[in-house]
């Protein structure tokens, strides 16, 4: 009896340190193409390419304001996860442009949903507001969406001013930083998911989220966090107190991973429309 009973610990042992966070590492890798519904009204489909030929497909509508705002999704999702923002930015005035990632709905190449290579499509697509004579841009993203923006801030400082929801960490290096995490039994199987990922995807980790948006030493930020995740809180809390004044944080209660804007939408609202009027001089 003590023997199996020691073969069944040591197997749920391997199991959740080891093959469930491989199996994390295959899922975020795994392709997440798919088609996407129809544009909102007012919004068309367009095409762009990144400078490694990949090509980013988006909902595109022009502003009335001369800003525009960069919109991201979340990983394994499309621009449609994200249509109400596109909707009320776009009704308060800002040029919006939805985008699907990489190896994300309809645009091509292979998904890493850690948006590790997530600041090649940020500049494509700041590269493509530019060509429509947009100067003033920012960008607002939700989880892996903002974690994608927050990285690609030390490389496109064209973005004023970035709205991050739900961001947290992408690699060994980010989940560090945060003091209750760097425990190994705490970040053990992040490490092996990372890991894998890396191994599968042939991609490297990016630069932490902490060093780029400290580097963005002229953009602006606004942080939201799910209050009722507090690891979520702790990272987000981290990220406003490296910044000080450049950042704003609101920890919206009780709200769960990115649910902010579903359960306080005036709310939502309101802080980023002041946000992005400050930050792009609306």
């Amino acid at each position: 009896m003590i023997k199996w009973m020691a073969i069944a610990v040591g197997v749920a042992v391997v199991g959740l340190y080891i093959l469930f966070p491989v199996a994390m590492g295959v899922v975020a890798v795994w392709p997440a193409r798919t088609s996407v519904a129809a544009a909102p009204e007012g919004f068309v489909d367009v095409t762009f390419d990144t400078s490694k030929g990949e090509t980013l497909a988006a909902w595109y509508r022009a502003g009335e304001n001369g800003a525009a705002v960069i919109v991201l999704h979340g990983a394994g999702e499309t621009r449609a996860s994200v249509r109400g923002i596109a909707e009320f930015l776009a009704e308060a005035g800002y040029g919006v442009l939805a985008v699907d990632l990489r190896g994300h709905g309809e645009s091509s190449w292979r998904t890493n949903r850690l948006g590790w290579q997530g600041t090649d499509d940020v500049r494509a697509a700041v590269e493509y507001l530019e060509a429509k004579g947009v100067t003033r841009i920012g960008g607002l993203g939700l989880s892996m969406g903002g974690e994608v923006l927050l990285g690609a801030a030390s490389d496109v400082r064209e973005l004023r001013g970035i709205v991050a929801d739900g961001a947290t960490r992408r690699s060994t290096a980010e989940l560090l930083a945060l003091p209750s995490e760097r425990p190994l039994y705490r970040n053990f199987t992040a490490r092996i998911m990372f890991g894998t990922a890396g191994l599968l995807s042939g991609d490297r980790e990016p630069l932490p989220l902490l060093d780029s948006i400290a580097a963005a030493e002229t953009t602006r930020f606004l942080f939201i966090a799910a209050g009722a995740k507090e690891n979520e809180v702790e990272f987000n809390e981290l990220f406003a107190a490296t910044l000080g004044g450049r950042a704003v944080l609101w920890i919206a209660p009780e709200a769960g991973h990115t649910q902010a804007f579903t359960l306080y939408p005036d709310e939502y609202k309101a802080r980023v429309l002041e946000f992005f009027s400050s930050s792009l001089g609306i």
